[in-house]
């Protein structure tokens, strides 16, 4: 198709919206933020005795986005000379990266149960999708006036926490999904993937596809969830998911377009503050020496088969099949203060540039740092954001 070449920004609240130009990440300060992944440390229990935890911390500061901040702060102080007086050199040095980040920023067990919200009336319940594996998910369903029962778009989502923290269960990410569910219209599988150590990638992304496969099995009425069967238009199927998750959400488009998705239709993708990497540095990211040692250690403990940062798994252009996404648009969601910032803005220079036949946005929230969202929802970017996410899928 052709794709008109031209930029659209709004800078109400902050956010920079870009459409189809070559728009160059901007300069701003150095490297504030944390690996997509790892979404400010919460996390929640494996629902079904798969020992996974959740932090107690609260407040923006109070996980892993600390380690970057102090990192920021020892480099400026030029104090790098003694690794061993840092206190992230034991996260960024030890092999078992994410048992590490667990040992330290996870204090407490919590999750919360699938329920009907007060406020916004969007119904949840909890699905098994393969009991062999204990996969799940939590699906959504928002409530709807519509006297004539038009069936819903299909949002499938991957939630953050560096492939190594974080459910689908935990407070942070059922609270955001009812409020994404309410806003979108939208019926929501919101994916619980086995998570690493225990099972080190690619079992994430093999869990998510397999969650995929199950949701767009009822395209033709072969499962039997009734809100899927009932409520669900599959010619109206989007993926998403923040940091880890935006990472998932790249790689299962990525097979929907070699493999299909068995009569249903991808119409696009959501990706914020997506978690990619590679070996050499973009924009600013050579500034934040630890940061960037963080992203690529943790890599290689969460997928120890790995070839490294160049692989196409974490370095999407790096991927031969890159110009294949099996959608139709996307959306890219960046904070000004992210260390993954100019990754998300590359990935869409790279893209357009790669000769796929869709369109690519970049949403860029001012003066914010990684998943703020999740950690500040009512603020008026989260809010901005909320809202674009809505338009972009109706």
């Amino acid at each position: 198709m052709d794709r008109p070449h031209h930029n659209t920004r709004s800078t109400s609240g902050g956010l920079e919206v870009c459409g189809r130009g070559r728009a160059a990440p901007s300069t701003r300060g150095r490297g504030h933020a944390t690996p997509s992944a790892l979404g400010r440390g919460r996390a929640s229990p494996a629902a079904r005795g798969r020992g996974r935890a959740n932090p107690a911390g609260r407040g923006r500061g109070s996980a892993v986005a600390e380690v970057f901040d102090d990192t920021v702060e020892t480099e400026n102080n030029a104090n790098l000379a003694d690794p061993a007086a840092d206190p992230t050199t034991e996260i960024i040095s030890n092999s078992g990266a994410p048992t590490e980040v667990r040992r330290r920023f996870l204090h407490a067990d919590q999750i919360v149960p699938p329920s009907t919200n007060p406020i916004t009336g969007v119904r949840s319940k909890d699905v098994v999708i393969d009991p062999r594996t204990g996969l799940s998910a939590r699906i959504y369903s928002p409530k709807t006036t519509n006297p004539t029962h038009t069936k819903l778009p299909l949002l499938i989502y991957f939630h953050g926490g560096g492939f190594c923290i974080e459910t689908a269960f935990s407070p942070t990410y059922h609270n955001y999904i009812n409020s994404l569910a309410a806003e979108t219209h939208a019926v929501i599988v919101s994916v619980d993937y086995r998570r690493a150590p225990e099972y080190p990638l690619p079992i994430a992304y093999d869990d998510s596809w397999t969650a995929i496969k199950w949701a767009a099995s009822h395209c033709k009425r072969g499962g039997d969830e009734v809100w899927l069967n009932d409520c669900v238009d599959f010619g109206r199927v989007f993926f998403a998911g923040d940091s880890a998750g935006a990472n998932i959400a790249h790689n299962m488009v990525g097979r929907v377009g070699l493999e299909g998705l068995d009569g249903a239709r991808l119409v696009g993708i959501v990706l914020v503050h997506p978690y990619f990497w590679g070996k050499e540095p973009i924009g600013k990211e050579g500034d934040n020496i630890m940061g960037k040692a963080f992203a690529e250690n943790l890599w290689l403990s969460i997928c120890p088969s790995s070839s490294g940062s160049d692989d196409p798994l974490m370095n999407p252009v790096k991927d031969p099949s890159f110009s294949k996404l099996g959608c139709e648009k996307v959306l890219v969601c960046v904070a000004e203060k992210d260390l993954l910032r100019d990754r998300g803005w590359y990935y869409k220079q790279e893209l357009e540039k790669s000769g796929w036949g869709g369109v690519v946005e970049v949403m860029e929230a001012g003066g914010e740092d990684h998943v703020f969202h999740l950690f500040n929802p009512t603020c008026e970017n989260a809010v901005a954001m909320l809202k674009r996410v809505a338009a972009f899928m109706n």
